[in-house]
Formats: structure tokens, sequence, C-alpha cells
């Protein structure tokens, strides 16, 4: 689906441009495209259409659409299909998006608000990505932030004269480990002192809150710590939350429902393309990154992000929310860009809302 030498973008189209008969074949090719992948013809279309229209009358209409970029003609085929530039301009402007069925949404809060207590934050994440993929029949994709961890013990045990461990445990019992670099010389005590000075301040708070609290207060002179002691807060507050973007974690559930509806070589070699892309862990942080800077379900189509352009995927995706109402990851859904996103726009939306509750519970 190139888009690159289309005559215009989905955001300057608006439906005034199309009359009723456009519009209606317009979302008669979107609708068969995102059912069977498969590019419709003038005939077949003027069977289907609710008013009286013959073939050649909707072949004209065809044309005008594709003017516009919003379809276009596989050179194997007398038959349409939308453009991203279309699916784009379907999904803003024509698409209806229904309420989620009842049993999605007790399938969703059984499945994931069922975890409750018992499980890791990580494992209800985990639970609600499989879930999405199964519902989706796509890839679920969950990225969360490591240091949006609620924290309950820090712990630095010596390894070398020049080296500690500095071990972390965080309220849902997960715990991470870092080797830290510490002065030649420091006294056990100085370690001692500086866990003691975190561990009176971190319990139920993320490590962001206890490194903005606690620089201040040595930058004012408050925190009763020689200036070893000091040096070891600091380093252990950065080496925890430095890199906060490679520390996020990513988890993809599903992917072998990208195979399960491949039409045509072509589509094989684009879910290989995407599997690629999947491997690329960092790219795909980024582009989840994105949809973290703003509320709602966020759509990419196709080329519209830089690391799908080749293998022609959506990722549909929702923020989720910490106790406090901080945005701490995203989670939803890649596929094919014939994925059914009438269903999947609320389905994400939804799972993000029962994760935030969860969280906040």
């Amino acid at each position: 689906m190139a888009t690159h030498d289309l005559p215009l973008a989905a955001s300057q189209l608006s439906l005034g441009q199309l009359n009723e008969r456009s519009r209606e074949i317009f979302r008669q090719i979107v609708e068969s495209y995102l059912a069977t992948g498969e590019p419709v013809g003038s005939r077949n279309l003027s069977r289907i259409l609710p008013m009286t229209l013959s073939p050649a009358s909707v072949r004209n209409v065809m044309s005008d659409l594709e003017q516009l970029g919003l379809v276009y003609a596989p050179h194997t085929s007398a038959g349409r299909l939308p453009t991203e530039i279309g699916l784009r301009f379907f999904v803003d402007a024509l698409m209806q998006i229904g309420d989620l069925a009842e049993h999605d949404r007790r399938a969703i809060e059984a499945q994931v608000a069922g975890l409750g207590e018992a499980k890791s934050v990580e494992a209800v994440l985990t639970e609600a990505s499989g879930l999405l993929s199964g519902l989706s029949r796509a890839a679920g994709v969950v990225l969360t932030a490591k240091s949006n961890q609620r924290l309950k013990h820090v712990e630095f045990v010596r390894l070398e004269p020049e080296r500690a461990l500095v071990v972390l445990v965080a309220e849902d019992g997960q715990v991470e480990n870092r080797v830290l670099n510490i002065p030649v010389g420091l006294p056990t005590s100085a370690l001692i002192e500086a866990a003691n000075f975190l561990n009176s301040r971190i319990r139920g708070r993320t490590l962001a809150e206890v490194r903005t609290e606690i620089e201040q207060r040595v930058k004012e002179g408050q925190a009763e710590l020689d200036e070893l002691t000091q040096r070891i807060v600091a380093a252990g507050l950065a080496s925890w939350s430095g890199g906060e973007r490679d520390e996020r974690k990513l988890i993809v559930r599903g992917q072998a429902h990208l195979l399960e509806d491949l039409k045509a070589v072509a589509d094989l070699e684009r879910v290989r393309l995407l599997f690629d892309d999947l491997e690329t862990r960092r790219e795909v942080v980024d582009l989840l990154g994105r949809a973290e800077q703003a509320e709602g379900v966020r759509i990419f189509i196709g080329s519209e992000n830089k690391l799908f352009s080749l293998s022609g995927s959506s990722t549909i995706v929702a923020p989720y929310h910490d106790a406090s109402g901080h945005i701490v990851g995203v989670l939803g859904v890649i596929g094919p860009t014939r994925l059914n996103y009438a269903r999947i726009i609320p389905m994400v939306d939804y799972t993000a809302k029962v994760v935030s509750k969860l969280l906040g519970g």
C-alpha cells in the first residue's frame, strides 16, 4: 500500500468531499477489504449497494475515489483496495465504533481483574497482553515502565572493595539487582546508613518520587548524611532511574495469530517483516512511547509510523494509569492493516481501564 505519491493526506479530506453514493461505495470497499483482504470490483459492488447503480456508474465513482487517493487498483485486479490514507479516513470519519459486547467485557474483567492480589503487576500485564491477542486474533503488546513500581525495601551488599550490589524490592514482590561502583575504602557503615536512610522514605512510593524529594533535601542541606553516604544514595537512585526508556519492559503475546489468516505470499512476507520489527525492541518501545503522550486510544496505520511502513501493520494502543493517575505504560494490539478496528478500539480502551483500576486498587 504505497502512500508517498498520493494526492491528499487523510487530514486534508473532509466528509463533505464525498456525496452519499461515494461514501457508500467507499465504505463497502473498505469493509470488504477488512473482512476478506480482497479487492472488490464494480460488478459486485453494484449488487451489494443499498442504492441502484449500474457497474459503469460504480466504476466512475471508484475512479473519483482513486483520484482522491482513498483507493487504488492492485495491478492484478479490476477491483479496488483502500490505501493507507483511505483506511485512516475511514477510521476517523466514517467508522462507527460500537459499544463493547457484554461477553467481551466480562471476559476482560474475569481474566485481568480476576488475577487481583494474587499476581505481580507484570503477571497482570502479561495476562492482559495475551487476552487482547486472543480477542483480536492479532499480537497483544504491553509496554511497562519499571521505574514506576512502588517500592518496599532497599539493601546494599558489598561484593568487592569497589563494587556493591543494590537489591531493590517492589511492593508487588518483584526484586531487581544492580551492581554499583563505590569509592575505595568505603566503610560498611556508610552502606548501612544509606539503606536505612532510603528505607525510611521509599515505602509505597516510586523511584521518581523518592529521587525528587531526596535531591531537594540534599540541596537544602537537610539530609543528615555524611558526604560518602550521600554519594551512595545518589548513585543508587541514578542507577535505577537512569536509562529509563531502555529499562522499559515490552511484552508481546500471540504472534502466532498473525499467521492464521494469510491470503497470499505477499501476506506472509508482510508478517515476516512485522516479526522482524517486533524483534527490534527499541523502535517498538519508541513507537508505543508516543502513545503515552496522550489520553485515550491511539491508532497508527501502516507507514504513519516509520517502524511498520514495510510490513504495512497497524497498532491500536491506549495508556493505563497507576493509583495516582499517572500514565505508567500502554497496551494494545499490533496486526495487519485489516484489523477489525470497530471491535478492537473499544476492547483496547476497556482493557486499559480495567488494568488502571486494578493497579489503582
